[in-house]
């Protein structure tokens, strides 16, 4: 009878532990694929976007916008790379993006460049405040809101 109950605890605790692995195991997995799921979009490195077997494609971009050209990509869920051309005078900026995303693509540098082209016909609110300030107004005497007449007591 001891050896009965003996076995059936060892039993028990061996299903036990390999129920506990299997839980673990699929838990563990569940998290990689939610973590590949988010990871892999927007800003990567070159060895993730390539990882992803969508192939690659690539577009020359200024330096002066690069911060400008992210937002927009974001807003497109664009996966993309973004690499310095160091070989040459002014360095180069290659922004490498996956081939299924060139719709997007051509539609985010759209809205991008349009937004460029705004900011450069808009007017200088500072070039105006420095006109404003200098150009000499005449100084008018002080008149609080008790003196009615324009008189100072």
């Amino acid at each position: 009878m001891q050896e009965e109950v003996e076995h059936k605890t060892v039993n028990f605790a061996i299903s036990t532990t390999k129920l506990t692995a299997r839980t673990f195991l699929k838990d563990a997995q569940f998290l990689l694929r939610q973590y590949d799921k988010n990871a892999s979009q927007g800003k990567q490195s070159m060895k993730r976007l390539i990882r992803q077997n969508r192939g690659v494609t690539n577009v020359e971009i200024e330096k002066t916008g690069i911060k400008g050209f992210a937002k927009y990509a974001k807003r497109y869920h664009i996966d993309y790379a973004v690499q310095k051309d160091i070989s040459c005078t002014p360095p180069r900026y290659m922004v490498y993006f996956k081939a299924q995303d060139t719709d997007a693509l051509s539609a985010a540098f759209k809205e991008y460049s349009a937004s460029v082209l705004n900011k450069t016909k808009r007017p200088s609110v500072l070039a105006a405040l420095n006109e404003k300030s200098d150009k000499e107004e005449p100084v008018k005497p002080f008149r609080s809101y008790s003196d009615r007449d324009g008189d100072a007591r």
